[in-house]
């Protein structure tokens, strides 16, 4: 008896201390801070955790940032400037920002022993921009742009659909639980004889309550102990105990030996989610790079919009010059009329194209305006600011050579996808383990035991007359006379006990479903192992593509400095010739274009170097060093970084 005693307490003190003592129950630091005011937890009261906490609303006013750069309506701008602002501001960077904290719910969702919701996340590339301008062979620039599908987003499937490991053995609770039950009811059964209750009407009530700890365990176990009470109040003139109490102490544990068996099985929600804790850290890093990278691109292209004004305002500047002087030439005689008309032609053309180079500058101003700010255009004052760019591009004297094969293993380092489905590939493994235990037949050992108790007064009814003409007296054994304290007495006592130990078996035997998940999983972890192979590939593929369009873009740009050199010469030459009168007014307009459209190609090529350079450093991984942005600080959406003074002339920019 002493044996059974001390086995109830150890169950009892071992059921409600491994809650603390579990492994695997409390989750990793992560490397990102995600956290929200009030949200996971935080809970300072016992009622907290079953009102929930309410998230923070999301802030859409632009950083005090912003207003230090602006000055008489003109944003003066550097590149890392736009970077830091279009991180603090970016509604793609901000939604981004969520994805760890909704991973982390997850996590301590899987730590409760429930199945994972999973996490959705992709990265948004940034509007595609209007880009450089060049010249055509007619000498005429491209129209001024009315579709928005130069300016839309275009959705980049990076990392994940996170898995969630649905299949399998279900996960028992690991939150504990108290459940109790409360009731009160009435019963009235007729009788056939008298024997046996001395009425032939039975009337009972009773008052039931039931108060039980549940809890389950990583290794698959769940165990419960409880009290229950009834107290029944009868008319029964033969029970010697009226009212009486029943109670018992009863303690279960049910393990499973085969199916659901382990750590590895039921701690793989937990894993997962914390995997895909790490990847949303991974998902946030890359968002991080493509809207640094989006901005360099966009800022690059206004650069050289702004260059291309220029180009046209000389090239109008030039034919107007021509015209006054076919004017002065025609009035002395010494030239045809037709001559002045094809001028005034060539200066109509010219401020056509510089209309359209001024529209091009303003919408590739709204179009990094709005990648850089939390408000709608219309607010405050957005809507007419201008730009001004203060860095210009300025190729060096020679690119630094990196070999290829350095570049390649850099990349494979910092590329955040990578890192990503490496994760997800160990997702998808331990997902399987859970597959794999379905497979088994289902073997649970039952444990159980309980101490009963019986307690309460002599009854008060009337005694039932014996044989001999006198009453039936009323006897009981004393250990049941008493109250609480005799009913608690002999519950842990254990006077009265019941235990048992079980074995359940069950076996399919066609076990399709498990046989089909199995397959299944396995399958998607040879996808994911593809996925994986397929991304290292192409970040060989990226950075060979980068150096390519490096060494290319430089060589064009160097050609056009060339041409347009040559282009100045020739045109210099030409008016010349022209002064003297050996050389024709049309020639003259010729060269004027030709001038202009080699000056364009100029512009449009120094731009295509600078995003060739800003693509190699996204394709490395190397982005946000190049331009000393914190991971950590852009997560909190403020960057230490001070600002460039508003209205300093450009700089060059070396990419």
């Amino acid at each position: 008896m002493k044996d059974r005693k001390n086995l109830l307490v150890l169950c009892a003190f071992y059921l409600c201390g491994a809650q603390g003592i579990c492994p695997q129950q409390s989750a990793a630091r992560a490397p990102l801070p995600a956290s929200l005011p009030g949200t996971l937890g935080s809970e300072s009261g016992l009622f907290d955790r079953y009102r929930g906490s309410p998230v923070p609303p999301v802030n859409f006013f632009d950083s005090p940032r912003l207003e230090t750069l602006i000055r008489a309506g003109t944003l003066y701008l550097s590149l890392r400037d736009a970077i830091t602002l279009a991180i603090e501001n970016n509604l793609d960077v901000e939604m981004q920002r969520l994805t760890p904290i909704i991973a982390e719910t997850d996590i301590l969702r899987a730590q409760a022993g429930g199945s994972i919701r999973g996490i959705t996340a992709s990265v948004q590339e940034g509007p595609s921009g209007l880009g450089s301008t060049v010249r055509g062979a007619a000498g005429q620039t491209q129209g001024i742009s009315t579709t928005p599908v130069e300016t839309q987003s275009r959705q980049q499937s990076v990392s994940m659909a996170a898995a969630t490991g649905a299949s399998g053995p279900p996960v028992p609770s690991l939150d504990p639980a108290v459940v109790g039950t409360a009731g009160w009811n009435r019963t009235n059964r007729p009788q056939t004889n008298t024997f046996i209750t001395g009425t032939n009407e039975l009337t009972s009530t009773a008052q039931l309550g039931d108060l039980r700890f549940q809890q389950g365990f990583l290794w698959g176990g769940t165990a419960s102990l409880g009290l229950d009470i009834t107290r029944q109040n009868t008319n029964n003139l033969r029970s010697n105990i009226n009212p009486a109490t029943t109670a018992g102490l009863a303690f279960t544990y049910v393990q499973p030996l085969l199916q659901g068996f382990g750590l590895a099985v039921n701690n793989r929600f937990i894993r997962i989610a914390k995997n895909n804790r790490q990847v949303s850290d991974l998902v946030f890093e890359q968002q991080v790079m493509t809207t640094a990278y989006t901005v360099a691109r966009l800022y690059w292209d206004l650069v050289s919009l702004n260059s291309e004004l220029r180009v046209q305002e000389q090239s109008l500047a030039l034919s107007e010059r021509l015209l006054n002087d076919n004017i002065l030439q025609e009035q002395a005689g010494t030239l045809a009329p037709i001559d002045v008309v094809r001028a005034r032609a060539e200066v109509a053309g010219a401020r056509r194209d510089l209309t359209v180079a001024q529209t091009r500058v303003r919408q590739q101003e709204t179009i990094l305006l709005d990648y850089i700010t939390r408000q709608t255009l219309d607010a405050q004052r957005l809507g007419t600011l201008r730009i001004t760019p203060t860095d210009a591009i300025s190729p060096p004297a020679q690119d630094p050579v990196q070999p290829f094969q350095d570049l390649v293993a850099e990349a494979e380092r910092r590329r955040p996808e990578l890192a990503a489905a490496l994760l997800q590939v160990e997702n998808s493994r331990i997902s399987l383990s859970g597959t794999r235990s379905a497979l088994l037949p289902s073997l649970d050992l039952v444990v159980n035991g309980r101490s009963n108790a019986l307690f309460g007064p002599i009854s008060s009814l009337p005694l039932i007359p014996g044989s001999a003409g006198g009453f039936i007296e009323r006897t009981a054994d004393p250990a049941f006379v008493g109250g609480a304290g005799t009913g608690l007495s002999q519950i842990f006592r254990a006077r009265f006990p019941d235990y048992g130990v079980q074995l359940q078996l069950t076996i399919p035997l066609a076990n399709r479903a498990a046989r089909a998940d199995y397959t299944r999983d396995q399958l998607s972890a040879r996808q994911q192992e593809i996925r994986l192979r397929q991304i290292e590939k192409q970040i060989g593929v990226d950075v060979s593509n980068a150096l390519i369009a490096v060494e290319q873009s430089r060589a064009a740009y160097q050609a056009a400095e060339e041409a347009r050199m040559f282009q100045e010469q020739s045109l210099e030459a030409e008016r010349e010739k022209y002064a003297v009168g050996v050389s024709t007014n049309f020639l003259v307009i010729q060269y004027q274009r030709d001038l202009a459209e080699a000056q364009s190609a100029e512009v449009a090529a120094l731009a295509d170097y600078a995003k060739a350079r800003a693509t190699l450093d996204r394709v490395t991984g190397g982005i946000l060093e190049r331009y000393g942005i914190s991971i950590v600080e852009a997560y909190r959406g403020r960057i230490s970084s001070t600002t460039s003074a508003p209205g300093t002339p450009p700089s060059p920019q070396r990419p």
